[in-house]
């Protein structure tokens, strides 16, 4: 049965401890980590092989020497025996990273297992110092050219159709899960507010001033007197009527008639006048009152603060509301559906920005700059922010490893190459002894 971790997955599969998976795959030995395995017991029959070939090997020159063989036994004992001191030393130097040497609780050794936090805390610090450091990334980065490279990236069209799909289909997605009540809201609320804080009537006057003076009313008063003439043309017995039913009840009915009339006329007239005149006298009265207007908007304070009363009656309608949030989903439509269409505007000109970008990225040197001082000034954030965290991710990691299957699983991955240096120092050990006791014997001791 699987090992559990302190905080891990139980059996109601709750409160998983973070890298919890990391811990589990730590503690199970897979296939390849068997192989691996069984090729560190055969180093190991290597490397025992070699230590009883220089034993016996010592035990044959030995008893050649007592037995007056020549001067030579004694170079071959010496050499088989260093070479036996260097093969039993490199044994238990190798052996005590993993365990007590002969079941023997000898200090300083088993290390890996009875160190194993020890040696994450310091991994973790390694790390942190090493490689998390502010040069450190400043001076990788630099080195990688991101700016380029990007740039490069980027000025193909393929990439740019790539990129410009994927920012396609993460705004679908954004715009998908947000909810159009929560989004209503924040945007009604939001112009709302702007609109209470910021006081309208100073910026109409000065827009209405500059129209006045670049006489950009006049087209929609020649609107609005041609259609007030039209109209009087249609409705000519409304408005007769309406003026006699205005008129007094003693006066005879054929005087209402004519002064009816009399009245109709002089409207026909005078809208007519003003229409085909662009000088007329009412079209100055009318230029000064919306000059004049123009100017109380920004100056006179009365003026002002019935906008600002107008505005808020306006704003607190529920129609007005209602058109606020409702142009949310609008929006929202019309950008769902230009991110959708491989031909719309939106997709055509972020591809088109996305090339010129990759182009000027490429070839202007001090785009390249300030695209790589963006990217390490990010970096180095990140880093000098979250180094506690993301070293703590080493350390926390390490310590839920279980101690008997980390020193299992470190040592199927190089425990391998670790019997070299036992057969190394056979080798080498007795390769010293030889060239100890030639010295020796050479000195005359």
């Amino acid at each position: 049965m699987e090992r559990t971790e302190t905080g891990s997955i139980g059996a109601e599969g709750q409160h998983a401890r973070p890298g919890a998976a990391t811990n589990r795959a730590m503690n199970t030995f897979s296939e390849a980590d068997e192989e691996k395995q069984r090729g560190v017991r055969r180093m190991k029959l290597t490397a025992t092989g070699m230590l009883l070939f220089v034993a016996v090997v010592y035990v044959l020159a030995k008893s050649a020497s007592h037995q007056g063989a020549g001067a030579w036994a004694g170079y071959v004992a010496a050499a088989a025996e260093a070479g036996m001191v260097g093969a039993m030393a490199d044994w238990f130097a190798v052996t005590a990273l993993f365990r007590h040497p002969l079941g023997l609780p000898i200090p300083h050794t088993a290390i890996i297992p009875t160190k194993k936090d020890q040696l994450g805390v310091s991994l973790g610090e390694f790390v942190g110092e090493n490689f998390l450091s502010e040069d450190v990334v400043r001076q990788r980065l630099r080195a990688v050219g991101i700016g380029s490279r990007l740039g490069t990236w980027l000025a193909d069209p393929d990439h740019a159709d790539r990129v410009t799909a994927e920012l396609s289909a993460a705004l679908r997605g954004a715009l998908t899960v947000l909810r159009d009540s929560d989004v209503q809201a924040v945007v009604g609320e939001a112009i709302t507010r702007r609109a209470d804080a910021q006081e309208i009537a100073p910026g109409i006057g000065k827009m209405l001033e500059k129209i006045v003076a670049d006489g950009g009313h006049r087209r929609a008063v020649d609107l609005v007197v041609a259609r007030a003439h039209d109209w009087l043309v249609l409705h000519s017995g409304s408005v007769m009527d309406a003026v006699q039913g205005g008129a007094p009840g003693w006066t005879p009915k054929f005087v209402d008639k004519k002064v009816g009339e009399r009245v109709y006329k002089e409207l026909l007239r005078f809208c007519a006048e003003m229409r085909d005149m662009p000088s007329h006298p009412a079209r100055g009265a009318l230029d000064r009152f919306l000059t004049d207007f123009a100017s109380d908007l920004q100056s006179d304070t009365d003026t002002r603060t019935r906008v600002e009363r107008l505005k808020g009656e306006v704003l607190g309608r529920g129609e007005v509301q209602d058109l606020i949030a409702s142009a949310w989903t609008a929006v929202r439509s019309m950008i769902v559906s230009a991110a959708e269409d491989e031909r719309s505007e939106l997709r055509l000109r972020v591809r088109a920005s996305l090339l010129s970008l990759g182009a000027r990225m490429a070839a202007d040197p001090k785009v390249q700059a300030k695209v790589d001082g963006w990217v390490e000034g990010a970096a180095v954030y990140v880093v000098t922010t979250y180094r506690r965290e993301i070293t703590s991710l080493i350390t926390d990691t390490v310590a839920g490893w279980d101690a008997e299957h980390t020193t299992k699983k470190i040592e199927a991955n190089i425990g391998r190459d670790l019997q070299f240096i036992r057969i190394n120092g056979t080798v080498v050990g007795s390769l010293v002894g030889l060239l100890i006791y030639t010295v020796s014997r050479g000195l005359g001791a």
